[in-house]
């Protein structure tokens, strides 16, 4: 099997003893070391152990027929563009289980027209993990609140919202929320 733990790795800025640390159990940065480059045959096991540790999907790892990867031509600094010093890819967005999606139809905040937004869903156990960032709420009669989550108490939340001027929202009891995890921006 022909992985690409490695580039995705190198993608997502994270060490061989990074990926080890967050593997459930941690292991040792030279085990992460040889399966990356095949010196160690990469079980299922193994494959799903490390797409937790490196957040993505266990597919991301693998090479398949069918997708295309996206090779990094340059990267961009603070002193202009440059070639990359090794070969490496980027790693092209795909839905998580129970995301749902923004569409951006007029500018507010940081977002644009046109913007598409991923979101990550949340139930109410898990409010706290959306703190602090621009999350989906829902409303009755198929409206939604969007805005910046900056509090929550027992039984409401309470959000800002991203536009200046607006006042604070306190939302009673939301089934769910959703927090905006990728922004998609076409040129």
């Amino acid at each position: 099997m022909i992985t690409r733990i490695r580039e995705v790795r190198r993608a997502r800025k994270l060490t061989l003893q990074d990926v080890a640390d967050r593997c459930d159990p941690p292991t040792t940065p030279q085990t992460i070391g040889r399966l990356e480059t095949g010196t160690r045959t990469v079980s299922m096991g193994w494959l799903n152990r490390i797409a937790r540790a490196l957040d993505v999907a266990a597919s991301d790892l693998v090479t398949l027929p069918d997708r295309e990867d996206v090779p990094v031509a340059a990267i961009i600094g603070a002193n202009g563009a440059h070639a990359p010093r090794r070969e490496s890819l980027v790693v092209a967005p795909r839905p998580g289980a129970g995301q749902v999606a923004v569409l951006v139809e007029s500018s507010v905040g940081d977002y644009r027209t046109g913007d598409e937004l991923w979101l990550d869903r949340f139930g109410p156990d898990e409010f706290a993990n959306a703190m602090n960032r621009d999350v989906l709420v829902p409303r009755p009669a198929g409206r939604y609140v969007f805005g910046r989550l900056i509090g929550r108490e027992p039984g409401k939340i309470q959000l800002i919202p991203l536009a200046s001027g607006g006042r604070q929202t306190v939302l009673a009891d939301p089934p769910w929320l959703a927090a905006a995890a990728s922004l998609i921006r076409r040129l």
